[in-house]
């Protein structure tokens, strides 16, 4: 993808900018910076109860630029709402560097808010203050942070020229193109150095060239501000270029493609912590899979059968059996 280009020759500000968000940086203590343990997230009205979240597992460790993938209604945009602070679970466990997300009050959460995580919407509308510049966006949320004010604005010119839109200072939203306009909400979401760094949909209603400068400067803000990004997406050109693509099925985490840095990727599928697994789809179908299922300890592996089918006993090797073989599938 493009790297934006306009922030070259400006090595000393981005290293102190480097400097600053590593000596920002400390231990969790836990197993990692973001941590969703049995998530579940209800929504209940008179009539209705949706379950948006039905034990959701996710570990994302510092450092970190994942994509979440799935179909609409899977539960991406509630996972983010509650990492960001603005929705709470009903019931688990989520702690995002160190912040146990269940327990938090009025208080902490706004700190939380304004200093740990930045979020990007899909809307650039909900991003920017259309009455300011885009230097004077991404200064306010330091404002809040009472960070003085030439501090702000020193602040500000750097990290847009850092994300590529130095050149975009002193226009508004309505005289930016619609990839500069994600880029200067990025950042405004990084103004005050959060560790982690929430996308829903950044490039959405993007065309590709636009959704390309975008997630550039999401991984400029991986790269070389130290936040950890978790970007929610339907892009492929997104998905495809981050080491680690989260897919969310039912409110749950079903499968999980690691990439090596030549582009190769495995996709693995997810056991989460009560034991539970969600076969893809494609499985279900070939392999007739439905209701109760029959499963068999095999010395280097588990079987799963569909119910009434008997598996072989007769010491045929795998590679060799006929009949139910074309059902059986290795995990």
């Amino acid at each position: 993808m493009t790297e934006p280009s306009s922030y070259e020759g400006a090595g000393g500000e981005l290293a102190a900018l480097e400097a600053r968000a590593r000596a920002a940086r400390r231990p969790t203590g836990d197993e990692g910076l973001i941590v969703c343990d049995n998530l579940v997230r209800v929504y209940r009205t008179e009539e209705v109860e949706v379950q948006a979240l039905q034990g959701l597992d996710l570990v994302v460790s510092e450092g970190e630029c994942v994509a979440l993938v799935g179909a609409s209604g899977s539960g991406k945009s509630t996972l983010l709402s509650i990492l960001s602070g603005l929705d709470l679970p009903t019931a688990g466990r989520a702690k995002v560097a160190g912040h146990d997300l269940l327990a938090m009050g009025r208080r902490e959460r706004l700190g939380y808010r304004r200093h740990t995580v930045g979020f990007v919407w899909q809307q650039a509308g909900r991003n920017l203050l259309p009455y300011l510049t885009a230097l004077e966006n991404v200064a306010l949320p330091m404002k809040y942070a009472r960070v003085p004010r030439r501090s702000r604005r020193e602040k500000a010119a750097e990290l847009l020229g850092v994300l590529g839109v130095a050149h975009c200072r002193d226009r508004r939203p309505t005289e930016l193109s619609g990839g500069e306009q994600q880029r200067v909400a990025v950042a405004v979401a990084t103004a005050n150095s959060p560790r982690v760094l929430l996308a829903d949909e950044p490039t959405g209603e993007l065309d590709t060239a636009g959704g390309e400068s975008v997630f550039a400067a999401l991984r400029r803000a991986n790269e070389h501000l130290g936040a950890t990004v978790l970007v929610v997406t339907h892009d492929p050109l997104v998905s495809e270029q981050v080491r680690r693509t989260v897919r969310i099925r039912d409110g749950r985490t079903s499968t999980e493609t690691l990439r090596e840095r030549d582009g190769r990727g495995e996709e693995f599928t997810v056991l989460d912590r009560a034991g539970r697994l969600q076969l893809p789809e494609e499985y279900v179908e070939r392999y007739g899979l439905r209701g109760r299922v029959r499963l068999t300890a095999e010395p280097d592996h588990v079987g799963v059968w569909p119910d009434g089918t008997e598996p072989p006993d007769d010491g045929t090797p795998n590679e060799t059996r006929t009949s139910g073989a074309d059902r059986r599938k290795r995990h």
